[in-house]
């Protein structure tokens, strides 16, 4: 309008001529109103709206490839109750359509959950789930859905002719923004405390080598401003942005974050946090470790979801990478083993890729301890090989130095440089579960118990909910044990067997603890379990499963294998 007034009102009326008012004409619609440049429409059916919706969009990108001002609407459709007063109709239904319209990016049709519920298998077209949204002036959120023709691509952008900001290309590696969090309280002097505590995620964050995050300079210039997730997207170039606030009530704090998916929308994460007020920097820690640590797996998982996605004529080393990297964490033989081809395919593609040698390294590892492996001389020697090769590329980032050290440690028995890598990794990284896990494992092998139950303890409150969390739980298994603390050696190997049943190293660590607490009979009940496992174990090859340095540990383990039953 700024541009060209008269003009662009005549382009306007001319596609409410011959595109917009046919379109409601032939899809059983009735014109409610008119509102500037907005115009409110009744269907009877949802059916007849959205097929409308959909034929409106098409039409207006066609049109706009030629047509100049370029014109695009946004499309927002809801089911709900309505009050009539004359030929107007109001309610919450009117208003909920109204929110949804303004959440649309242009050019697009967006449901409302209650929308999308009455159309959905009824019609050729395809739904992204954008997740729920909190609407202005709505008491509760709305699940939107983006409308797209069958088998166009999946961004509700796809449809849009109008870019507001170029966007900027993705990173590689995962990437992500954190928002300055709302101050809720009304209390202007909690705002330091919202700001310092995302300045502290952001720091945290960025000391994870594999995901690239924006400086907090670039996430603060949203502070204050009603901001669309996906234009942020578009105007940083991420592909997650975390956002939240902060309500302080009385003596109490209640903090909220989640993680979105800035090209759709869709909720990755939520969470909340209570807590009282007394130390308000020490609570700002916990948040902080709570919620890096929490959102790096995710992150993860929502990576490989992305990588397995994507079609295999256009992956890059990354995408192999990311794909070997979740096969590898299958406890079932066949898919572990698919992973090295992947992690292999990525060094094809990236001589220098060094997380990608690392990652192989550490599958040799994985291969012997889960009892997998078939020419143990020839495995150890390829996983040392491909750690140095990892080391000698990058002694930066922090799972190079954690797979790459603890690989040293445990296979070329370089156990005080393998523990030197691992203690630089947490250094590097203090929220890396896997690295203190890792750490935890070389001082248990080192003979420093106390030493490895803390560490091995940081590694589950950093990652409570890990899949390969049975590995740390047999790790504590060993240190209580070989500290004498055969009670709690049993809880936590019980544990570790609950959690994954399929692995070798958790029956042997349960056997032993059987035996050193006297119930023999148990131990041999496991024993026979662990036997058919693995027939080739034996009571000699301790020392290769475990790089134990205290010979006590040795003949202690030797006797209780002994006890169950294991053959010299």
């Amino acid at each position: 309008m700024g541009a060209d007034e008269v003009g662009t009102l005549e382009a306007l009326k001319t596609h409410r001529r011959e595109v917009v008012d046919p379109a409601i004409a032939d899809h059983n619609g009735r014109i409610v109103k008119t509102t500037g440049d907005g115009m409110l429409v009744e269907f009877s059916s949802a059916v007849d709206a959205v097929t409308c919706a959909m034929a409106v969009q098409g039409k207006m990108t066609e049109r706009n490839e030629t047509l100049v001002p370029v014109i695009t609407f946004r499309i927002g459709i809801n089911v709900g109750d309505i009050i009539i007063d004359g030929d107007d109709i109001f309610g919450d239904g009117v208003n909920v359509a109204a929110r949804v319209e303004n959440e649309c990016e242009p050019g697009c049709v967006c449901l409302s959950g209650s929308a999308f519920e009455q159309v959905r298998g009824k019609t050729d077209f395809a739904f992204d789930d954008l997740g729920e949204k909190s609407l202005k002036n709505i008491d509760r959120p709305v699940r939107l859905y983006a409308a797209r023709p069958a088998g166009s691509a999946k961004t509700p952008e796809a449809a849009s002719s109008f870019k507001a900001i170029p966007p900027l290309q993705l990173p590689e590696k995962p990437s992500i923004a954190v928002l300055p969090f709302q101050n809720m309280s009304g209390d202007p002097e909690q705002e330091y405390f919202a700001d310092g505590m995302v300045e502290d995620i952001i720091t945290a964050l960025s000391r994870i080598k594999w995901l690239f995050v924006i400086a907090r300079n670039s996430s603060f210039a949203y502070k204050g401003k009603a901001i669309d997730i996906r234009q942020v997207g578009r105007e940083l170039g991420v592909r997650y942005v975390l956002e939240g606030s902060v309500r302080k009530a009385g003596n109490r704090v209640r903090i909220t974050g989640q993680l979105i998916e800035a090209s759709t929308g869709s909720h990755i994460w939520a969470e909340k946090f209570d807590s009282p007020l007394d130390d308000i920097f020490d609570l700002q820690d916990q948040v902080t470790t709570h919620v890096v640590s929490t959102i790096s797996p995710r992150l993860q998982q929502s990576e490989w979801e992305r990588a397995n996605r994507k079609p295999t004529e256009n992956l890059t080393a990354y995408d192999y990478y990311l794909r070997g990297f979740a096969k590898r964490h299958s406890s079932k033989k066949e898919t572990f083993v698919e992973a090295l081809p992947l992690f292999k395919k990525a060094i094809e593609l990236d001589e220098g890729y060094a997380q990608a040698y690392a990652a192989i390294a550490f599958w040799y590892v994985l291969l012997i301890t889960y009892g997998w492996s078939q020419n143990r001389e020839q495995e150890n020697t390829n996983a040392i090989r491909f750690a140095r090769k990892a080391l000698e590329l990058n002694t930066e980032d922090s799972l190079v130095l954690a797979q790459g050290g603890y690989t040293l440690g445990h296979i070329a028995d370089e156990i005080e440089d393998g523990a030197g890598f691992l203690k630089r990794a947490t250094s590097a990284d203090p929220n890396f579960a896997m690295a203190w896990y890792l750490r935890g494992l070389i001082n248990v092998f080192m003979g420093n118990y106390d030493e490895a139950i803390v560490q091995l303890e940081r590694s589950l409150r950093l990652s409570p909910f890990d899949p390969l969390a049975f590995a740390t739980y047999n790790g504590l298994a060993y240190s209580n044990l070989f500290c004498g603390r055969n009670d709690k050696a049993t809880e936590w190997a019980e544990a570790s067997v609950r959690h994954n049943p399929n692995y070798l190293g958790s029956r042997r660590a349960l056997l032993a603890c059987y035996a050193a607490s006297g119930n023999i009979e148990a131990a041999k009940a496991v024993w026979e379990v662990a036997r058919h496992m693995d027939p080739t174990q034996r009571i000699s090859d301790i020392r290769k499963r475990y790089p134990l340095r205290r010979d006590q540990d040795v003949a202690e383990l030797a006797q209780c294998f002994r006890m169950a039953g294991m053959p010299e």
